[in-house]
């Protein structure tokens, strides 16, 4: 317990899935919590049942002056500002050939331009708490290629590689920028596919609680060494090349 106690943290598309675990596992460890999303009923309800430690915010990432207000409300809310966790994600399947432009840009717009935007907005605000923690939640597909996956595969490449030019400039001022790689997690937006289509080495999905921990480490003191990193979260997903090991046995 405590182990981000007085810490001012946003977390943008927190109302579910992996932002709602990581709200409340930071308002557990003693943080004040700034809740943000388009989810406004699911938003609202979350900060109300997480009491006193933390409020909802209305944003559309894509929008700077909605980062402006977000950051501001936060410094006027709780005092100062001290981490970030660019959270906020959408995802579109097509063949490339057949991908939709509107999808592109708007899976671009929410997952890298977002981030990049949330950066601008609270960096000042976290160098003026006197420096603090920036976590960018990207996935293992900021990793690899997947068929299909185009727009999010390029967004959480770019989500990676802003994260290391951001930790470069942002480390002279106290302030550390690390990069989160899930696997396959369950959440409302991966409910639709089936586990075990995976080769997931530990042999299930992963919990978004698993990620919160990663999140909460790389906001807290105890990460202090960090900055320009990369955590993979994926139960082994991405360590080894796929195959049938007794086909693979019988080579040797």
């Amino acid at each position: 317990m405590g182990r981000v106690n007085e810490k001012v943290i946003l977390v943008s598309g927190g109302a579910r899935g992996m932002g709602e675990a990581h709200a409340r596992l930071l308002v557990a460890e003693g943080a004040k919590v700034v809740i943000t999303d388009i989810l406004h009923t699911e938003g609202e309800t979350l900060a109300t049942e997480l009491g006193s430690s933390a409020i909802y915010v209305r944003q559309d990432v894509t929008q700077p002056a909605d980062w402006a207000r977000t950051v501001a409300v936060a410094e006027s809310s709780f005092g100062a500002l001290h981490g970030l966790v660019n959270n906020a994600g959408i995802a579109s399947m097509a063949p490339i050939e057949q991908f939709p432009l509107d999808k592109w840009n708007k899976t671009i717009a929410v997952n890298l331009t977002g981030a990049f935007l949330g950066m601008q907005a609270a960096l000042p605000a976290i160098r003026r708490a006197g420096g603090g923690s920036i976590v960018n939640i990207s996935s293992v597909e900021g990793l690899r290629g997947t068929a299909g996956l185009h727009a999010y595969v390029a967004s959480s490449f770019g989500v990676r590689g802003i994260t290391k030019s951001a930790a470069l400039e942002a480390a002279a001022s106290g302030v550390r920028v690390n990069s989160i790689h899930p696997g396959f997690i369950t959440t409302p937006i991966t409910e639709r596919f089936d586990p075990s289509l995976f080769p997931i080495p530990l042999g299930r999905a992963g919990w978004p609680q698993e990620v919160s921990h990663a999140v909460l480490f790389l906001l807290s003191d105890e990460s202090s060494y960090f900055t320009g990193s990369e955590i993979v979260v994926d139960g082994g997903l991405t360590t080894g090349v796929p195959h049938r090991w007794q086909a693979a046995e019988n080579i040797f």
